[in-house]
């Protein structure tokens, strides 16, 4: 999905729950109620970051697989971004440092034009009891 417009944050969240939506009621997958509100956090963060960072178009695809659903943000820009140091007093920048503390995975990579900042996020909360991300 290319994103473009006046609103394309709050765009890109409502892609994703419709997306996520789709993954339930078409293929029957489940998703719990968490793991739908998180996709639709670490896709607001990561548009957010190009937005706010990057001239230029942005895309933002969403893929199923494995038990996992997979969210990818491209931009024009080859910076690949830090997370900054943890800081509670900081106003902003920590749209990063969320993706990364939520997710199975996460990765960065330059692409031939730009980067694309790739992440998975498990369908379900784990079946103890132990809520859906990073596997430690």
């Amino acid at each position: 999905m290319a994103l473009d417009g006046s609103e394309p944050i709050a765009g890109a969240r409502r892609a994703a729950r419709r997306y996520m939506t789709e993954v339930q009621a078409v293929h029957g997958l489940p998703v719990s109620d968490r793991v739908m509100g998180m996709v639709e956090l670490v896709v607001s963060e990561l548009v957010t970051n190009a937005y706010k960072y990057v001239p230029g178009p942005c895309l933002l695809e969403l893929e199923i697989g494995d038990g996992v659903v997979e969210v990818s943000v491209w931009d024009t820009d080859p910076t690949l971004p830090a997370a900054c140091p943890t800081d509670p007093s900081r106003p902003g920048q920590h749209g990063l440092e969320i993706a990364m503390a939520v997710c199975r995975s996460f990765e960065l990579r330059r692409e031939p034009v730009g980067k694309r900042v790739k992440v998975t996020m498990g369908l379900a909360d784990d079946p103890g009891g132990d809520p859906a991300g990073r596997m430690l």
